[in-house]
Parts: C-alpha cells; structure tokens; sequence
C-alpha cells in the first residue's frame, strides 16, 4: 500500500528534481507552490520510482495529480488505482495536461474520461515581449509604463529578508482597500503570501519591488517551473497608481531574464475564473494558454 505523508520543506530537493525532468510549465508541481498552498490544498506525497504521486485533501473526496516525473507511467498509476480502491474513492486525477492525456490512453486506451477545467489553465507569454512590451499589441502596456515613469522617481529591487516587513505591510493595505470585491479565497491567498515570505529563501524564490520614494508600490514572486519557464506565484501592485501593474510585471520579467539567461517563458498562473483576472491576463497578449484536465477512471 502506498504510504502517503504531508509535505514538509525538507521535501523540497527529492520532489523539485522530480519537477525539473518533468520540465513542464504547468503552475502545478513546482514544491515553492505546492508548500505555500497546503493549508488549503492538504497535499500528501509519495515518491515512487522517479514519480511524484500526490494527493489533495482539500474536498470530503481525495483527488490525486498526474503523477510526473520520469520512468514507467503504468506501475505509477496502477499503484494510485490500487491505492483509490484500497482508500474506496474514485480515482480522480487534477492537473492533466494534452500531453498527459496522450500517455494516459497510450497505457489505459478508453479507460479515462477528460474534462476540460478551463478556469485551471495557465497563461504562459514569452518573456521577451514582457520585459519590453513591445509591438502593437502591447502598445497599451507600454504606455502606462512611460506615464508612470515620467510621474515617478522609481526603482525595482529584488525582495530580501529586510524588506519582506514592506511587502506585508502593502499587502494588508491592499486587502483592505480591496476587500469589498474579493470572495473568501482571499484569506488563504494572503496566507500563501505571508507562507511563502516566512520561508522565502529556503524555497529558492525570486522576486522584485517597485519603490517610489521609499513607498512599496507593487511586488511579484515566484520561481522557476522548469529549465525555461519562471512560474509567477503572486504580483500586487496599487491599482490607484497608473502603470504600477505593468511595471512590476516588466521589471520581474527583467530581473528574472537576468537571472537565468536561457529564460523563454513566463508563467502567469489561472485565472480562477474570474473575469476581470482573465481581461487582464488576456490584455498581457499570451503566447498559449496551457490547458488542464480532469481525469476520472470510468470503472467506478
């Protein structure tokens, strides 16, 4: 039987190895995400074999991701249909992408259903366009970063121990100034906030702050999801402030660039379905959206 454990951060090196020879730009498997969103999610883990198997507790019923990783699809998910039987759930699995979905019916032809999710689909641009936002698409972009220069003496600098206090101070302002139009998932949004600054360099995160004159007017982080895609976990940014979005997601987009120069992709994360987060994403002109599915094994 599979013995599942709750994730811990002395999980992070066996399980971010695993995500790296996956090397996809899903949202879904970098640990830095996976820690930071377990108060809601109620990950458990179990290595198998070059695999990582998961499963989610967050519903009265257990789903489980698509194991990734590298070796044998088959023995990994014949041990998660065992485990779903022996547990007597469905066997459900999130985060399935169309490449998961190609090896799925290669070893269990027509056994699984697919639902699209599309509210879980993530938006992935090229980071070249983003660090400059340049061609007519983005003409509008550009524009509000050149007003908020010529208004602003400014600087990005990258977030460190010393200046996270900034970041939760702007933080608690921007709920509040907020909090009429946000539903509850807000509380555990700031939650991962607060988790992933508390613990902030063992997860191996990056991130930058836009000041001007000494006031935090936005701040981004994430980490990298694979060997060319950098994974944007949170950007806040004052939306009374014209152009301070844009900026912050220019100048991480730089930072990281700098950081890692065989850098190709930025991955801006779902938009929950909510519209006005899916006009914004949309209005930052991705390269592709990456599609997530659910699977569930028909012989329940």
């Amino acid at each position: 039987m599979l013995e599942f454990k709750p994730i811990e951060l002395s999980d992070k090196d066996w399980v971010t190895k695993i995500v790296m020879t996956e090397n996809s730009p899903s949202a879904d498997y970098n640990f830095g995400n996976m820690y930071i969103w377990d108060k809601y999610y109620k990950q458990y883990l179990c290595p198998f074999d070059g695999r990582l198997l998961v499963k989610l507790c967050y519903e009265e019923t257990p789903y489980f991701v698509y194991p990734i990783g590298q070796g044998p699809l088959k023995p990994a998910m014949d041990a998660l249909i065992d485990h779903a039987h022996e547990i007597g759930c469905p066997l459900i699995l999130e985060g399935v992408t169309e490449q998961h979905i190609e090896a799925l019916e290669k070893e269990y032809p027509g056994c699984f259903s697919f639902e699209e999710q599309e509210d879980a689909a993530d938006y992935i641009y090229l980071a070249q366009k983003l660090s400059t936002f340049s061609g007519k698409a983005l003409h509008g972009k550009k524009n509000h970063c050149n007003r908020f220069e010529a208004q602003h003496q400014w600087e990005f600098v990258p977030i460190t121990r010393e200046n996270i206090p900034m970041c939760l101070d702007m933080l608690r302002e921007w709920i509040s100034a907020n909090s009429q139009r946000l539903d509850d998932s807000i509380s555990y949004e700031q939650e991962a906030i607060e988790e992933a600054f508390r613990v902030y360099e063992q997860l191996d995160m990056e991130g930058g702050i836009l000041l001007s004159e000494g006031k935090v007017m936005g701040f981004s982080l994430g980490e990298m999801a694979n060997s060319d895609c950098f994974n944007v976990h949170f950007e806040k940014a004052d939306p009374t402030v014209n152009g301070a979005y844009p900026m912050v997601c220019r100048e991480l987009c730089r930072m990281v660039m700098k950081n890692h120069p065989d850098l190709k992709y930025i991955n801006r994360e779902d938009d929950m379905g909510l519209p006005p987060l899916r006009q914004s994403k949309l209005s930052y002109k991705p390269e592709y959206i990456l599609k997530k599915y659910t699977a569930r094994w028909k012989n329940e």
